[in-house]
Parts: structure tokens; sequence; C-alpha cells
């Protein structure tokens, strides 16, 4: 099994620091989020409750002491009528057997010799246990998956306000000089009409992309388990993520189904689901238990527990159990069990059969993003050219304030588009990787 938790004194000292800054590569956003992401922190406590009830059920075959005691005090003896066996008259006397104080303690020691259900129940605790491992390592894998897809929006957000802050100043200077030129009556004012629009446009759309970066910031700081306010530099680039060669080889990828940590836990299932079959067939042996116990017994007509006297005794004994009829109720509770067996087997094949298909799809769309992504990259290099060239040919007079506008819009809508497939292909980058178990 993988390691879940990487020790890493960086991180110890960041998350001691609740409100302070915190400096962040992918990996180690990743790492923190594996450790301590509010899903983990819940199943690492599922996975503790689970070890506790394995050393309950361990417990039900050791030594079971208990002790007891009581105190009984008669405010009026009991009167019994018994026949007369001194004479004939009267036919019957009354007597009063009881004393008026009684007090018992006692100590008793219960021992399982034998029970089927027993044995089989302790191998079963053994595997939930090991089902409720793989379950937190699923979380973590989980929250892995959401600290790089948070992690890779926040870095494309920010990439989408640089690029809109590039043309700005472009747009600003031919603003400018069209008003120059409106003022010695060189322009019309519809001409720097428009430029003013399209650059309010461009300022707005900036200002979105930087309200969306500011949620993309605080949602990270909730994958991984941080206050919300905490201050976060990502350290690693956006250009050096999308370059990585490892990144690029993912589509290629060969993938094994059998190692993949959901086919692991629906096969955990299926021998837990044999072991409860067994577990109800074993309901058919007898059951054997031994015990032990000693007390003592203080009776008088005057409560002087001190003086005495007490009367001690002491016992053991064996209890066996032997199931002979139950009307067809254990026969059923076998036939649950063997359907349970049944529909466990049914899920672990369709696991593999899903994360083959998973996979096969994840193929399909990182390709496909891919592909969109070079050519949003090829357009946006593109229309900023063209942008470039309008605003040098308006600033020379050639060309028209309309044609500059349009331009630049095509530049916006070429960077929102680039901004869109670069999430795209960081996305499904990120879903393949979890299609492959590589978190």
């Amino acid at each position: 099994m993988r390691h879940l938790f990487l020790p890493a004194l960086g991180l110890l000292a960041m998350t001691s620091m609740a409100q302070g800054p915190v400096s962040l590569s992918l990996q180690q956003a990743m790492d923190m989020a594996a450790r301590q992401s509010y899903t983990v922190q819940y199943s690492t406590l599922e996975a503790e409750k689970s070890a506790a009830k394995i050393k309950e059920v361990t417990a039900i075959g050791l030594p079971q002491v208990a002790a007891t005691g009581s105190v009984g005090n008669y405010l009026r003896v009991p009167t019994q009528v018994i026949p007369n066996f001194f004479g004939d008259d009267p036919k019957t006397i009354e007597v009063q057997f009881g004393i008026p104080w009684t007090i018992t303690g006692g100590v008793q020691l219960n021992q399982l010799l034998f029970d089927g259900s027993y044995l089989v129940g302790l191998k079963a605790a053994r595997e939930l246990r090991t089902q409720s491992q793989q379950e937190l390592e699923q979380a973590a894998t989980d929250a892995r998956v959401q600290a790089a897809k948070a992690y890779l929006t926040v870095l494309a957000t920010e990439e989408g306000v640089r690029l809109v802050g590039e043309g700005l100043p472009i747009l600003e200077k031919s603003s400018t000089d069209a008003e120059a030129m409106l003022e010695q009556g060189l322009m019309e004012s519809t001409d720097t009409d428009r430029l003013a629009i399209q650059l309010a446009d461009a300022r707005n759309q900036q200002r979105n992309l930087q309200q969306q970066a500011k949620v993309a910031r605080a949602y990270l700081a909730l994958v991984l388990g941080l206050p919300t306010g905490t201050p976060l530099t990502l350290t690693d680039g956006l250009r050096p993520l999308l370059d990585d060669p490892a990144e690029n080889a993912l589509v290629e990828q060969p993938f094994a189904a059998d190692q993949h940590i959901e086919e692991q836990i629906a096969g955990s299932l299926v021998r837990v689901s044999e072991l409860g079959v067994r577990k109800e067939k074993s309901a058919y042996l007898p059951q054997l238990a031994g015990f032990i116990n000693y007390q003592q017994q203080f009776s008088s007509d005057k409560f002087t527990p001190g003086e005495g006297p007490w009367f001690p005794s002491s016992m053991w004994g064996l209890q066996l159990n032997v199931p002979i009829f139950s009307s067809g109720m254990r026969q059923q509770r076998v036939k649950q069990a063997q359907l349970t067996l049944e529909q466990a087997q049914v899920n672990l094949k369709g696991t593999e059969q899903r994360l083959l298909t998973q996979h096969l799809q994840q193929q399909t769309l990182l390709h496909a993003a891919q592909d969109s992504y070079e050519t949003a990259e090829a357009n946006l290099a593109l229309a900023r050219s063209i942008f470039e060239r309008t605003s040098t040919k308006f600033n020379e007079g050639v060309s028209s304030s309309f044609e500059l506008s349009q331009e630049h819009a095509n530049y916006l809508a070429s960077q929102q588009n680039y901004i869109q497939r670069t999430v795209d292909l960081l996305q499904a980058r990120t879903d393949m990787r979890k299609a492959l178990d590589l978190y």
C-alpha cells in the first residue's frame, strides 16, 4: 500500500501558523491536502473507529471479569405457613425463615472456549481494517485530485489576468492618441467612443478574472484544510507544468485495473462477504463457554458486616449451547450472506469494466483537450499579432477605430478561449492521473 502521509517539516511549520502566509508547490499542495483536508480528517477518524471496533470484537473471546454486590434489608420478614410437624393442634404454624439483613458480594470470570462465529468474525474484522485503510487511501487520493485541480485553476485564472493586462497598455495608448487627435479635429468622437468602450470592457474583464482568481484561492485553501483568508503563494508556474514531458506522456501510459485503489476496495468487499457467508454457516456449530465465580454472603438480624459472620462459596462450570432447530432462520441468513457475496462479485467485475472504460474515455478527452489547447494557443498568438499591427496602423492613421476595436475584441475572445482550453487541458490531465491511480 502506498504511503498516504509524507512527513515534511516545512509543511508542519506552515500548518502551525493558522493565519500565516503559506508557500506551496503543486506537489506540496497535494501532500498537504492528503494529510489535513477535511475529508481526510473525517476518513482518518473512521479508520480509527474501525480499529477500535476490531479490538472490541477481539475482546469478546478474551476473559471477562465482573463483580457483583447487593444489600437487602427486610422491613418485615416474610411469614410462611407450614404444616405442624410437632402435633395435630394446630394443623399449621407460622414461621419466618428470613433474617433482616443480607449482603452478598462476588466475582465471576467468564471465558469463551469455542464459537465458530467468533473465529470467523476475527478474520472479518482484520479484513475490515484493511478495507478502512484502503478507503482512507482513496480519500487521500481524492483530496490530492481536488488540490491539484484547485491549484491549477488558480494558475490558469491568474494567467488570464496577466494576458488581459498585456493588451491594456496598447489599447490605452491608442485611446489617448485618439483623444489628442479629436482635440485637433483630426478624428471624430465616434472613434474615440469606440475605443473608450473597448477599453472599459477590457478593464471589466480583467476585474472579473481577478475576482475569479480570488475565489479560486479561497477554494484552494478550503481543499487544503487551511483557514479562509490564509495568504497563499504558489511557487510552481503555469508554463513549466504545461510543458512537463511527464504530463504530456500521460495519454500513452499503460493502465492496470487490478492496481487501482477502487478495484482493491471492491476486492476487499468480496473477501469480507465471503467471510460473512462462513460466519452465518458457523452458526450451526455449538458454542462452549466456561465460568468460575467466588462470592461471600453476610446474614444477620443486625447490620454489622464488619463483625461477620461471612460465608464464602465458589463454583466453576461449563455452558454448552447446541443449535438444533431455528425454523429456517439460520438457513435464510446464510442465503442472504450468499446473495451479498454475489453482489460484491458483480460489483468487482463492474468496477473493473468501469475503470477500463474511464481510462479509454479520459484518453479520448485528453487527446481532444491537447489538440484544442494547441489550436487556442496558436490562435491567441495570431490574434495578438493582428491586434498589435492594427494598433500600429491606427496610430499611423492608416486603420480606423472600428477595425482596432474589432481586432481587440477578437484578441479578448482569443484570450478567453485560450484560458478555457488551458483549464480544460489541466483538468483532463488531472482526471487522467486519477484514472491511472497515480495520485
